[in-house]
């Protein structure tokens, strides 16, 4: 996880808190879209299809009505109808004279369209999920910003406690739709639901406590949106008894989700076949590197707030300066410890609860944070600066997530094989490869929670059995957060250990079509370049190898 401040932890719920708000899947376009969809002509034009993109972009944005969502079985079905336009006009765009850049986004736009159908096909949260209507269990899902950020100098102007105001008056009623709306609800996903109740509550009375002081007025409203939770509470266990659907999708439904949105080319088969192998390697260098350093001390553990923090920033300094001088990868000017880690700020305290992810990183802080700082921070803060129409755009569905966690979880064990820890103690290897294990032991409950084998409990205790040494308990809170995050949106830490899988197919083919001429760091920066997109469209770009995009895309000549 980032390092956040206290601001970042209290105040999330409440920037995307009309629930729907939080997924823009909600109601129709406008009758000037409506009428732009319905005209559908033939074209070879790159800009068209950023104008496709951009309008479609509009499309997906929610409706709001009396200050929420309209998530009614009448309002998805005029959302399938806009789609299948919007589609219409994808096909009728030929890209297959483009150069393979603008061909790639083409298949962006493409999977994006696929993305949409499989929430309103499939997924259908509204409906199914009542984890859902818990805006701090947004979780890997499609985000909209609704723009109130409360600053951190109090009071509030006039015109941000308005917008506070209609927020706060809104929740009630998005509850009350939410109990119209779950006809479809699993059981599994209710059970989650209850489970952090009181958590998303609690959000509530922490921020009347930051705000009471300087607007004592917000208080009965801020407590009254905090009752509104609570009573969701209620419903749902009155009500859970009769919410018996499965939270699995399927295999067919699986391989479909990967496939079509995320470019993926694999099967749910194939990546349980890929993961067991894994599973088996890692746990055998494990052994192996233990054996080796059997006669090596113990590491020292990081166990109080001055020692993990100590131990973070000779972390992130040393891993910048080792990537450079070892030309691993260009570090720009603007990527500096300081993004990620602000000694100024206040320090997030250490979990009471030990986790798979604390007891690694205070036995060896570096891969971990690593995989945080080198793997998502630096890709966000290039996401920022990427201008290109469509694929520097934020896309819905996740459909980055398989290239973000496959390229985050590889600089852990590839950049430790590359030498990082070489001149830190020897026994922080085998922490690297425990850390690979828990990869595992969260994959292989995802594959088998959708093929509906198990169910979300022994999901999690099937996650603990499978981790080393005790390091994972089925009631620890990270285990929770993971595996519902499995459930919710499916292949998400398949998509971990399958990325680096991807990362290392692309690394090794791109270094025997270049032999000696092959450089690490301009692979690195080569594969960085192309941009937060799926690891096929990737391979494509540096390679060339068109094999997968052609059996992914139909339009892909």
């Amino acid at each position: 996880m980032r390092l956040k401040n206290f601001r970042d932890i209290i105040f999330p719920m409440l920037f995307a808190t009309l629930v729907g708000l939080m997924f823009s899947l909600a109601c129709s376009s406008p009758e000037k879209s409506e009428k732009q969809q319905a005209r559908v002509t033939s074209s070879d034009s790159y800009e068209d299809l950023v104008a496709l993109f951009r309008e479609f972009q509009e499309f997906e944005k929610p409706e709001i009505i009396d200050g929420i969502p309209d998530y009614s079985p009448a309002a998805m079905a005029k959302k399938r109808e806009g789609l299948e336009k919007f589609r219409k006009r994808l096909e009728a765009i030929d890209p297959n004279g483009w150069p393979i850049p603008q061909k790639v986004d083409f298949v962006l736009v493409w999977a994006e369209m696929n993305g949409m159908e499989f929430y309103l096909r499939v997924l259908k949260p509204w409906w199914r999920d009542p984890v859902f209507y818990l805006p701090s269990q947004a979780g890997a899902g499609p985000v909209i910003d609704l723009g109130l950020d409360i600053p951190e100098t109090l009071p509030l102007s006039s015109e941000e406690l308005t917008k506070l105001k209609a927020q706060l008056e809104a929740i009630p009623r998005i509850y009350r739709q939410a109990e119209k709306n779950l006809t479809e609800a699993a059981g599994d996903l209710a059970l989650i639901a209850l489970h952090y109740i009181d958590h998303e509550a609690s959000r509530y009375q922490r921020l009347a406590q930051y705000l009471g002081s300087y607007h004592p007025d917000l208080v009965p409203l801020i407590e009254q949106a905090g009752e509104a939770v609570r009573n969701y509470g209620r419903w749902l266990e009155t009500n859970k008894s009769r919410m018996t659907a499965p939270a699995g999708i399927g295999k067919e439904n699986y391989n479909w989700w990967l496939q079509k949105v995320h470019l993926f080319p694999y099967t749910w088969d194939e990546c349980l076949c890929i993961v067991t192998h894994e599973y088996n390697r890692i746990i055998t260098f494990l052994k192996l590197e233990e054996n080796r350093n059997r006669h090596l001390p113990e590491l020292e553990i990081a166990d109080t707030e001055d020692k993990w923090y100590h131990q973070l920033e000779i972390a992130l300094n040393y891993v910048l300066k080792w990537l450079q001088e070892e030309e691993i990868m260009t570090i720009p000017e603007w990527l500096t410890a300081d993004k990620y880690y602000d000694p100024t700020q206040p320090r997030r305290p250490l979990p009471k609860t030990p986790t798979i992810d604390s007891r690694a990183r205070e036995r060896e802080i570096l891969p971990g944070e690593t995989h945080e700082f080198i793997g998502h921070l630096f890709d966000e803060l290039r996401l920022e600066r990427d201008k290109r129409p469509i694929r520097g755009a934020r896309r819905l569905y996740n459909m980055d997530w398989i290239r973000s966690e496959g390229f985050a979880v590889s600089t852990e064990e590839l950049f430790m094989q590359a030498g990082v820890l070489d001149k830190r103690p020897r026994r922080g290897r085998e922490v690297e490869y425990l850390m690979n294990a828990s990869h595992m032991s969260l994959s292989l409950p995802d594959l088998r929670l959708h093929s509906n084998e198990i169910d979300f409990t022994q999901a999690r205790h099937y996650c603990a059995e499978i981790m080393p040494y005790g390091w994972s308990d089925p009631d620890d809170p990270m285990v929770w957060y993971e595996q519902q995050s499995n459930l919710r949106f499916p292949g998400f830490h398949t998509g971990c250990v399958m990325g680096k899988a991807q990362f290392m197919k692309i690394f090794r083919e791109r270094a025997m079509q270049l032999g000696r001429d092959f450089k690490i760091r301009d692979f690195m920066d080569s594969f960085l370049a192309s941009g937060m997109i799926p690891m096929s469209l990737i391979r494509w770009e540096l390679t060339g190898y068109d094999d997968e995009i052609k059996k992914l895309c139909p339009l892909i000549k």
